[in-house]
């Protein structure tokens, strides 16, 4: 197992924080993920390695920024 952290940029409300946490979820490999908005932070544990591309790309189409922490 592994865990990755990325700062989100934009998340202000719990809706913010399931949407994010919806289209990573959809990454194939990701076994659990969690958005905070008091701290940016999103938190994925996954099987195996994800590529931080697919994790950018899922939080752009849920509408915010991400950058690897």
């Amino acid at each position: 197992m592994n865990t990755l952290e990325f700062t989100v940029i934009g998340m202000t409300c719990g809706h913010c924080e399931a949407s994010v946490t919806e289209e990573v979820s959809e990454i194939p490999g990701v076994t659990a993920a969690t958005a905070d908005r008091s701290t940016n932070l999103l938190t994925i544990t996954a099987n195996g390695d994800i590529d931080d591309a697919a994790v950018i790309a899922a939080v752009k189409e849920a509408g915010y920024q991400a950058m690897r922490k």
